[in-house]
């Protein structure tokens, strides 16, 4: 055939699918703009139901002497949990619902700590009642914000700072070092007498001079259903390797494979080939350190999870900032610690290493980001996602929270700096006359 006949051929052909792309070159288009519109949709909504909140800062003033045991902190923090309450459709495409966190704060200002709350105003009365429950000595009041006390551009030229976020060695289904591995519970040493994981802290923020500050923020949310699911599928994934258990068989077999296999080695299609029981279960073959771990990890999934985002910042006028004071991070970080468990340790510091280009610019602005970020008190996920697993997002269980943050006992109460009450308010008689 003629090539030239061909060439006519070829242009109507190239004509007609012209013609069809005119006409119809918008049809992916939906397609292809439908996830990002979703998101940026959802993230506006999202945005909206988080500025309508009425965000409160809670003080816990804390008395001289207190003496419940940390497991009463753990209760107050157990019943935060109660706060899920995941949207349904209409709430989370018509209203921006998501499920929102709050955070559990010390900060030392000039030498003074003070225990502070930040959540939605309408979670004040749930909160309170949580705490007032387990510590009726405390006083509850609402308080500035204590962040906005300083200069809203820092780092500048009277102000400077340090700042880290933390992460965990090991994978989110084991837990850091509690409070309940720091004493030997007998009948001669009584449960407040134990060594306090959270004094080290305290004691460092106590002896802070005038012009720094310290700024330690626990970012929680009750984990939804598909995070946790994820993670507790990961523990039961680490409790079988642990146990040697074998782990769920995938079925990956097709026809076309098992016919080679009946063919070629006689194998009956699609049968699973009997393994021999062991004699001795894989629990008896554990040392006592490795009986330790899967209790550990047991035990961890056993208790509701949070999810978390754990900060600390260092700052100060420049005159008197000290950065060695920065070892307080890695006290607390190495006090909960533990090389067979877990334990937390920071990353994604203020510190960009030499050489580097425009480094100087780039410290600034990494400064900035994370201030801005602690002040809002936004985490390093979004609650689009559901894995949960960018940044520093840690799962944490309330017995683990309660470590971290917790009202000092009277034997590991600092010598100075805690701004404590001499007692708690009494309240009217209840036979007081209204008229």
């Amino acid at each position: 055939m003629d090539p030239s006949a061909l060439l006519p051929i070829i242009k109507g052909i190239l004509n007609i699918l012209w013609q069809i792309f005119k006409a119809w070159w918008w049809l992916p288009l939906p397609f292809i703009l439908f996830p990002k519109l979703k998101f940026i949709y959802e993230w506006y909504m999202n945005d909206k139901f988080w500025a309508k909140a009425n965000w409160t800062v809670l003080e816990v003033k804390v008395p001289k002497e207190i003496d419940r045991p940390l497991k009463a902190m753990e209760q107050v923090i157990a019943n935060f949990w109660t706060l899920y309450d995941p949207p349904d459709f209409k709430e989370r495409w018509f209203e921006g619902k998501y499920l929102l966190n709050f955070s559990l704060e010390i900060a030392s200002i000039d030498g003074k700590i003070h225990f502070y709350i930040y959540l939605p105003g309408g979670m004040r009365k749930v909160f309170e009642s949580a705490i007032y429950s387990q510590y009726p000595e405390v006083e509850v009041e609402q308080a500035m914000d204590y962040t906005k006390l300083v200069p809203m551009d820092i780092p500048n030229k009277e102000w400077d700072m340090w700042a880290c976020n933390f992460k965990m060695h090991k994978k989110r289904c084991y837990p850091i070092k509690t409070y309940q591995n720091f004493f030997e519970p007998t009948q001669e040493i009584e449960e407040e007498r134990r060594v306090d994981p959270l004094s080290v802290l305290l004691e460092g923020m106590s002896r802070l001079k005038p012009g720094e500050q310290l700024w330690f923020q626990i970012m929680l949310k009750p984990v939804n259903k598909d995070f946790e699911d994820d993670w507790r599928v990961e523990g039961r994934e680490e409790l079988s390797k642990l146990l040697k258990r074998p782990l769920p068989a995938q079925d990956n077999k097709t026809i076309v494979g098992e016919a080679f296999n009946l063919l070629l080695h006689d194998k009956e299609p699609f049968k699973e080939e009997a393994k021999p029981e062991p004699l001795l279960p894989p629990e008896l073959h554990l040392s006592p350190g490795e009986k330790e771990v899967v209790q550990a990890i047991e035990n961890k999934m056993g208790k509701h999870g949070f999810q978390a985002t754990i900060r600390m910042i260092l700052l100060g006028k420049r005159d008197v900032f000290f950065k060695p004071n920065l070892r307080l991070v890695l006290n607390l970080s190495t006090g909960v610690s533990t090389a067979n468990l877990n334990g937390i340790q920071p990353f994604m510091t203020t510190k960009i290493v030499p050489p580097a280009f425009f480094r100087e610019q780039r410290l600034f602005i990494k400064k900035r980001k994370i201030i801005r970020r602690y002040r809002s008190r936004w985490p390093y996920y979004f609650p689009q996602y559901k894995s949960g697993r960018e940044g520093g997002t840690l799962i944490l269980n309330p017995e683990e929270i309660a470590t971290l943050w917790h009202f000092p006992s009277k034997s590991s109460m600092p010598a100075t700096g805690l701004d404590a009450i001499e007692s708690k308010k009494a309240g009217p008689p209840p036979n007081l006359p209204v008229e």
